[in-house]
């Protein structure tokens, strides 16, 4: 769940799991229910797990590994039951936790900086505040929002398992090289660490 890839093509789907990306997240906010599944199903073919935006019956319809609902979307009880993978978006504590209780696979948290993506997504959360998020929740935590190849290792240095990009999705080789590069000094530094109380 390192990188997740979030696209309305096809091609740039290919490329970006080509470059690395592990998850696809189709987002086709004004299309309906038919075009995401169309889509969806075009997408199967690829070594990567598929998210269908907001859609629980699209999710389905193109056999979906999984569902990101917003906080307004309905559908989280039906996608658990059909077996699917549940991501929330979480913008504070409040949301995450509440996400984890229903039971969600993983939370989307940001905006983490701003992002001309979504404008109606609210004033970012910072780094700060999707630490807080990490830190609160036991399941896994994916940021978004402004996340590129320059930053990304700095969001899993504050406790996410993965990254979300939207406009950086054509550079998923940038990406997945600085998850990768962080969560080896992550290890590294708790390697360090548990040597250091052994002595």
């Amino acid at each position: 769940m390192n990188v997740h890839v979030v696209i309305d093509d096809v091609e740039v789907a290919e490329r970006a799991v080509a470059g690395g990306a592990t998850v696809v997240q189709v987002r086709l906010k004004d299309a309906g229910t038919p075009a995401r599944a169309a889509m969806g199903r075009r997408l199967r073919h690829l070594p990567a797990m598929l998210v269908i935006n907001d859609d629980v019956e699209a999710a389905l319809q193109c056999r979906a590994d999984g569902v990101h609902l917003g906080q307004t979307d309905r559908g989280a009880a039906r996608a658990l039951d059909a077996g699917l993978l549940l991501g929330v978006s979480a913008r504070n504590l409040y949301e995450a936790e509440a996400a984890q209780a229903i039971g969600a696979t993983y939370i989307g948290a940001g905006p983490v900086w701003s992002t001309p993506t979504k404008p109606d997504a609210g004033f970012p959360i910072g780094i700060d505040g999707l630490a807080a998020i990490c830190a609160a929740v036991r399941i896994p935590v994916v940021a978004i929002g402004g996340v590129d190849a320059a930053n990304a290792g700095c969001c899993i240095g504050a406790g996410a398992a993965g990254v979300a990009v939207v406009r950086a999705a054509r550079d998923a080789i940038g990406v997945r090289a600085a998850v990768e590069a962080a969560l080896v000094e992550i290890v590294r530094g708790s390697r360090d660490r548990h040597r250091a109380h052994r002595r």
